[in-house]
């Protein structure tokens, strides 16, 4: 196997790209939307175990390049009172520091950073179909043009569509909360520097965190039915505005000054998730990322677990005898910590698991140290485990 198509551009297509290409093979992505930036409007945040997945790539730089640091988190409850503020991941090392980025700029510096590595990435190329053979997988594109590999990776996101050739039967779910998030330099609370402050709200669930160039970068969770589609395409900023105001204003914390402050950078999007349990292969095609586990944003760590999906399946691939035997420790390995990521955030976003009273330290896991360290054989590790 060393021809290996990759459907989407985005964080965890082209990380996958560039942990193929690290690990020897030919690999080509092909992305639906016309430019590197499909969506501009959320930010996210890369944990620690995010970024140590970057560094197996060696695009650390290509990341810490944008965006700006964060090392510790506080709560505030609705009256504006501090609860906790503690360091927040591996605060020592800066090369894995949480980071707080605009996700259009992730895929746009990921997406260089694999043109600089020689990675043909193809804009505008919408999947129609997948056909898969003895001797090979044909992705068909809607422009009528075809490319064909060894092995083909859906990395194409919650609407995947390469999913429908995988488990057409699966369909993304409501998690009970709809999700808005904006930007401001009109008000800048003051605070720790290179804190995120979550607010325990009575109508919402409320982060923000300031850049060092005094932006406000901030997010809301609401519980509820999911916004509908044609409410979702027609709001306005001001819209969105007016619709959260009324839920922070009680609360005597930073929220609806925020908000109030916020202009036209300002967006909902419903929370959504993958069932646990879906198929992620078929034959000679594979599911990751979003694709094949996107939780609800309530964790935090959608983007982290795509990074780890990208060295991990780029290892399981260079370190077993055989394509169908990688594709199966791969999925060995992923399963259990992505659904259990699913599982956590559903029950945070439907209110059946409250989070603990404060963050805590955070050692780094040393089985994931393992499992992401480039040098690990994975398969040697997995048969030795196994006595």
């Amino acid at each position: 196997m060393a021809r290996v198509l990759v459907i989407g551009g985005g964080v965890a297509g082209t990380a996958t790209a560039l942990a193929l290409r690290k690990a020897g093979f030919e690999v080509a992505v092909h992305e639906a939307h016309p430019d590197s930036a499909e969506d501009i409007g959320a930010f996210l945040t890369l944990a620690s175990n995010g970024m140590r997945a970057l560094a197996q790539l060696d695009a650390s730089a290509a990341v810490t390049a944008i965006g700006f640091p964060l090392t510790s988190l506080r709560v505030l409850d609705d009256r504006g009172t501090e609860l906790a503020h503690a360091p927040m991941g591996e605060a020592l090392d800066p090369l894995l520091n949480y980071r707080c980025l605009r996700r259009g700029d992730l895929n746009t510096a990921l997406q260089a950073e694999a043109v600089r590595r020689g990675i043909p990435l193809r804009h505008g190329a919408r999947l129609a179909s997948v056909e898969d053979g003895p001797d090979g997988v044909t992705a068909h594109f809607t422009d009528g043009s075809a490319a064909s590999g060894d092995l083909l990776i859906g990395a194409d996101g919650l609407n995947s569509a390469v999913r429908r050739s995988v488990s057409p039967a699966t369909r993304p779910f409501p998690s009970g909360q709809y999700v808005f998030y904006g930007y401001t330099r009109a008000a800048a609370p003051s605070g720790p520097d290179a804190c995120i402050t979550m607010v325990r709200g009575n109508g919402a669930a409320f982060g923000y965190a300031v850049s060092p160039e005094g932006e406000t970068y901030w997010f809301a969770r609401v519980s509820g039915d999911p916004l509908s589609a044609e409410e979702l395409a027609s709001g306005t900023p001001a819209h969105w505005r007016e619709r959260l105001l009324p839920l922070l204003r009680a609360d005597a914390t930073p929220a609806a000054d925020l908000v109030a402050a916020t202009g036209e950078e300002l967006m909902v999007t419903n929370a959504t998730e993958i069932p646990t349990g879906t198929p992620w292969r078929s034959g000679r095609t594979l599911l990751i990322g979003d694709a094949a586990h996107a939780a609800s944003p309530a964790t935090g760590q959608g983007a982290s677990m795509a990074l780890e999906d990208a060295v991990v399946l780029a290892k399981s691939l260079r370190d077993t005898p055989d394509t169908d035997t990688a594709l199966a420790l791969y999925e060995r390995l992923r399963r259990p910590r992505v659904e259990h990521n699913i599982t956590v955030s559903g029950n945070i976003s439907r209110g059946t698991h409250t989070p603990s009273g404060g963050p805590r330290p955070a050692s780094p896991d040393e089985e994931l140290v393992r499992l992401l360290d480039w040098n690990t054989d994975l398969w040697t590790e997995r048969r030795g485990s196994r006595g």
